[in-house]
């Protein structure tokens, strides 16, 4: 398996080097819409969450950039691109689920969003 990045490291931990690159306050949820089958910037612009375009705009650069997305060419539209996660990207989903658990058992009035739903 490829190994992800270029990015900065603060040191060679495992948990410092992943959080530098998904640890911000938007990558997880980028990467969460991806997993539940957004492909789109209109799509991914639009979560609850409410990520800024200009935001969204840098963290699909940046999570292209380290590998855990792909920007490809849309099917429907040659003048739209969509987004999809990388393997790397979906091997992300486990720890995903594993947040998602530890939310609902540990944070109050958590719930699973409809595309969530197991």
């Amino acid at each position: 398996m490829r190994k992800i990045g270029p990015h900065p490291r603060r040191s060679d931990c495992p948990i410092a080097c992943t959080l530098d690159l998904i640890g911000d306050r938007w990558n997880l949820l980028i990467i969460r819409d991806l997993a539940l089958g957004k492909q789109h910037f209109d799509e991914l612009v639009e979560s609850e969450e409410g990520i800024a375009t200009n935001v969204l705009t840098k963290r699909l650069k940046y999570l292209c950039e380290v590998g855990l997305i792909k920007k490809l060419p849309s099917e429907d539209d040659a003048r739209r691109v969509c987004y999809s996660l990388t393997a790397a990207g979906e091997s992300l989903e486990g720890p995903l689920e594993a947040i998602i658990d530890w939310g609902l058992e540990n944070v109050p009035n958590t719930r699973l969003i409809p595309a969530m739903a197991r």
